[in-house]
């Protein structure tokens, strides 16, 4: 049975999503080592969003609490958070209701920006990582690369990926407003990864040309090198001034610290100003041309704003008191997010639904092999009997073997036709009273999914069986 614990934009605060993207990659191997019956986990964490899919190995009937209470526990030791946050938190999700949650998040339709890009890719690198370390199981596999192909055809077939816009995108659009001229805007990029490229990428549509980049893990030289920007020294000093050379300073680092705060805000606005004053060439390379305070004004009389997308937040939020610093991160960017494309979101959500129908009608049938796999032994050991028999006396003429095997082949039509049709009904036990009342073969199947729970403390628990 598949199960999915989910913290997101809708149901968990910034700083309870923060601590739980700190702790998250430990968190598969620790549910795993909880409870024995867990036979996979993988773990997605991003921005806006911490889930849990874990494969239960238990049989019909058992409740699939005592796992879901040792994975909350795992996640509360590798994060940090309490278990009893946590269940007031996350959501629960079980049953053929984990399909369509999944494909759902994967084509960006429960994103903060609804269909963004990012999210594919960021599930796509979880299942990776998973494997990685060896948490992940059959069924989780089999779960994720379906997301992956749905998430294709959404984008392929609705509009809704034309419509959504990347969060770097959105926050550069809040900061429309408050920047004058793109062109003559010099840029502090801190970071070197994914989001990174993606930003100086943003930054370059809207005319952007001066942009430095400086990385908390010593690789803005060889970031800077690929895309022809420059870079900054690792040293305190000059990630200090440049601070106070930007007009735009954008982060999106995975470090676990605050890469940008007041004190290196302040510091460097004062090594500018000593040095305006003592009219010596700046201490870091580059002119202050576009700078939006002239030559010879006080620093800290420029506006400058600071967008951070890192998560856990890579800048303090005591920038906000430097004077003339507006701070725009994800919490921010949350709150503006645009409303939904009606339509696009609509086709979108249907084409989910039928992914996730099939790929529950799959696992449903599954459900009945051992059944089906009996059932097919019983008929060709009673065929291969008949076959011998008929050798024995005297013939073995192929034309009746060929002749008996066509005979078992349309037999065995009808029951595969029914078995499939009553395994998508979720009625199994009628295909497996049928093959005990009339052939004397009993299966005793593995697990199958459980009646909807109820996990004790959520405020908003999904239904996941259907």
């Amino acid at each position: 049975m598949l199960i999915c614990l989910s913290a997101n934009h809708k149901n968990s605060s910034f700083d309870v999503l923060e601590k739980l993207s700190v702790g998250a990659d430990a968190a598969a191997g620790g549910m795993l080592t909880g409870h024995d019956a867990l036979s996979g986990a993988v773990v997605v964490a991003t921005c806006n969003r911490f889930e849990a899919y874990l494969d239960l190995d238990e049989p019909f009937g058992v409740s699939p609490l005592p796992a879901v209470y040792a994975a909350i526990d795992a996640v509360s030791a590798s994060t940090g958070v309490s278990a009893d946050l946590l269940r007031d938190t996350l959501d629960l999700v079980h049953g053929n209701g984990v399909a369509e949650h999944l494909f759902a998040v994967t084509s960006g339709l429960e994103s903060v920006v609804v269909g963004e890009g990012e999210i594919a890719g960021q599930v796509r690198r979880s299942l990776e990582e998973a494997r990685a370390a060896g948490t992940t199981s059959p069924e989780l596999e089999r779960l994720f690369q379906r997301a992956s192909q749905t998430s294709r055809g959404v984008k392929n077939r609705t509009g809704i990926g034309a419509a959504g816009r990347s969060l770097v995108r959105l926050a550069l659009e809040l900061a429309e407003s408050r920047v004058t001229d793109w062109a003559h805007t010099r840029v502090l990029l801190v970071g070197t990864g994914r989001y990174a490229g993606a930003s100086l990428a943003a930054l370059r549509d809207l005319g952007v040309t001066d942009v430095r980049v400086y990385s908390p893990s010593g690789r803005a030289a060889k970031f800077a090198a690929a895309h022809d920007i420059g870079a900054v020294a690792t040293d305190a000093e000059a990630l200090a001034a440049e601070t106070a050379l930007a007009d735009l300073i954008l982060t999106c680092t995975t470090v676990e610290h605050h890469v940008i705060d007041a004190g290196i805000l302040t510091a460097g606005r004062a090594l500018v100003a000593a040095q305006h004053a003592a009219e010596v060439p700046a201490l870091v390379a580059g002119s202050d041309a576009g700078r939006s305070c002239p030559v010879g004004a006080e620093p800290d009389a420029a506006r400058q704003l600071v967008i951070d997308l890192g998560l856990p937040r890579n800048v303090d939020p005591d920038v906000s008191d430097v004077p003339g610093v507006e701070l725009l991160d994800l919490e921010t960017i949350r709150i503006h997010a645009p409303l939904e494309q009606l339509n696009a979101t609509s086709e979108a959500r249907k084409l989910v639904g039928r992914a996730a129908k099939k790929f529950s009608a799959v696992a449903e049938e599954q459900s009945l092999a051992p059944a089906v796999v009996a059932l097919r032994s019983h008929i060709f050991d009673i065929l291969d009997g008949e076959i011998e028999r008929a050798r024995k006396r005297g013939d073995t003429s192929e034309q009746t073997e060929s002749a008996l095997r066509h005979l078992a082949g349309v037999l065995l039509h009808t029951p595969m036709v029914r078995s499939r049709e009553l395994a998508r009904a979720g009625d199994q036990e009628a295909f497996l009273g049928g093959l005990d009342a009339l052939f004397g073969i009993e299966v005793a199947l593995p697990d199958s999914a459980v009646p909807p729970v109820e996990l004790p403390g959520s405020t908003d628990v999904a239904d996941a069986a259907s």
